[in-house]
């Protein structure tokens, strides 16, 4: 599902964020990213949603070379990929309903379908009362909900997470684990990228650790 092969990233000519990742992610897993701020976890994450193309080495994402890929095909590679972003990118002036209905709008699908499918997913994050709300009316959990409600809405083959329980509670970040465990069983390859120790001894699921740029352990890495 997910293959990166002797990668290089480089922001400037003395600046490389990533040395030499060799990494493979099957269909179906759940894998955390791991290891200090400014390790590369983030830089990472964006090179599997093509956000940032690498200085060298191939990506290849479901079959697809995202490294051959032109503009205008990196789109339609984005509809099969969910993310949550740390900030979490939500749309202050829209509703939660609105916010959430975005990804099916891009995909064309009719609005009482799109409503449909909403309530469900929300009524799943226990924010159906929630729906007219804007995201300012939102706690910070909540608004993290629905920025996953927004990801998961379409069912992704593949769900990216940067930091997704930073500022939540104890009963906040056991209520996000267990939406990514419930999409990960449902078929979904899902990638967190995070340093809460917690989260990841909670899960039982594999760990890469980056360290300056490297994967400095984890099992299916060559380097």
């Amino acid at each position: 599902m997910i293959q990166l092969h002797n990668v290089f990233l480089s922001y400037q000519k003395e600046v490389t964020a990533l040395h030499g990742i060799n990494l493979h992610v099957p269909r179906g897993e759940f894998v955390f990213l791991t290891g200090p701020s400014g390790a590369g976890k983030s830089t990472l994450l964006r090179l599997l949603y093509a956000a940032l193309s690498p200085t060298r080495g191939q990506v290849v994402i479901d079959g697809q070379n995202v490294t051959r890929m032109t503009r205008s095909q990196i789109p339609y590679l984005r509809r099969s990929i969910g993310v949550v972003f740390q900030d979490f990118k939500l749309l202050p002036n829209r509703t939660v309903l609105e916010n959430v209905a975005i990804t099916l709008e891009v995909l064309g699908w009719s609005k009482q379908d799109i409503n449909k499918k909403v309530f469900h997913i929300l009524k799943q994050m226990g924010l159906e009362h929630k729906i007219n709300a804007t995201p300012l009316r939102l706690s910070g959990g909540e608004q993290q909900r629905v920025a996953l409600a927004r990801a998961l809405v379409n069912d992704p083959k593949i769900l990216l997470a940067d930091e997704p329980t930073g500022n939540l509670d104890e009963e906040n970040k056991d209520l996000i684990l267990n939406i990514f465990r419930d999409a990960n069983i449902r078929g979904t390859t899902v990638v967190v990228a995070t340093h809460d120790r917690r989260l990841i001894e909670h899960s039982h699921k594999r760990v890469v650790t980056l360290e300056k740029g490297k994967i400095v352990e984890g099992p299916d890495v060559t380097q």
